[in-house]
């Protein structure tokens, strides 16, 4: 049980860290008007409305694979503890999130909301089935 909780704290760390790091690239591609505060609800409307589809698709692309890599760390720290459950853990943290900035800032497309309610879970469990081949590759090597 104990490998199983820390794996989901591990691998909620590393998703935030990830989905961090893919915006941040996301804003260097696709840098923000200038003169608009994105922590302001007005402005964050009118950066959406100027914003190209890929910038809006990086800031998914960065919920699902913060997702993948939240539950692939979180699987290979929980081991034969439960990996599934740890792993799903770092996506509905990822899920909450995206419901969090939905209602903060509705002004969002609803492509994004779907899209960030449904991609974590396959995306950790597709994490978690990645880190079970790695362990299980390992053991066949060694």
């Amino acid at each position: 049980m104990g490998r199983t909780i820390l794996g989901a704290v591990i691998g909620i760390v590393v998703a935030m860290l990830t989905i961090t790091l893919v915006e941040w690239a996301g804003h260097q591609v696709y840098a923000p008007p200038p003169g608009l505060n994105p922590m302001v609800a007005d402005d964050m409307a009118r950066i959406l409305a100027l914003q190209p589809f890929g910038a809006l698709l990086f800031v998914v692309a960065a919920w699902a694979l913060g997702a993948f890599e939240g539950g692939m760390v979180a699987a290979l720290v929980a081991r034969e503890n439960r990996p599934r459950i740890a792993a799903v853990v770092p996506a509905l943290v990822v899920m909450a999130g995206v419901v969090g900035m939905m209602v903060m800032m509705p002004s969002h497309p609803r492509w994004m909301a779907v899209a960030g309610l449904l991609l974590p879970i396959p995306a950790a469990l597709a994490g978690c089935s990645v880190a079970m081949a790695m362990r299980k590759r390992r053991r066949v090597a060694g």
